[in-house]
């Protein structure tokens, strides 16, 4: 284990962090109102690039990419399920 991967869990730990808390919100609130669906697709993206590194070189700290990837996954379709209900409405 290096200082690399301790430091870089350590990212993806205190970015993780905020997800629960804005999964939270939009459970509670189910309003969308001010979440961009554009800003959750970069971050989807960037978490995979991210992930992308580990392919071939598997280690401990992919399953927090992993872990963040599902939460702003289930953010993004709660984002759309609001939206859509939204407009029906």
């Amino acid at each position: 284990m290096t200082i690399n991967f301790i430091l870089e869990a350590g990212m993806m730990i205190c970015f993780g962090a905020s997800w629960p808390i804005a999964l939270w919100k939009l459970l509670k609130t189910k309003q969308c109102g001010g979440v961009s669906l554009r800003f959750y697709t970069l971050i989807f993206i960037g978490y995979l690039l991210g992930l992308a590194r580990f392919i071939g070189a598997w280690n401990w700290v992919g399953w927090f990419y992993i872990l963040n990837i599902s939460m702003v996954t289930v953010a993004m379709l709660l984002v759309i399920k609001y939206r859509l209900r939204d407009r029906r409405e």
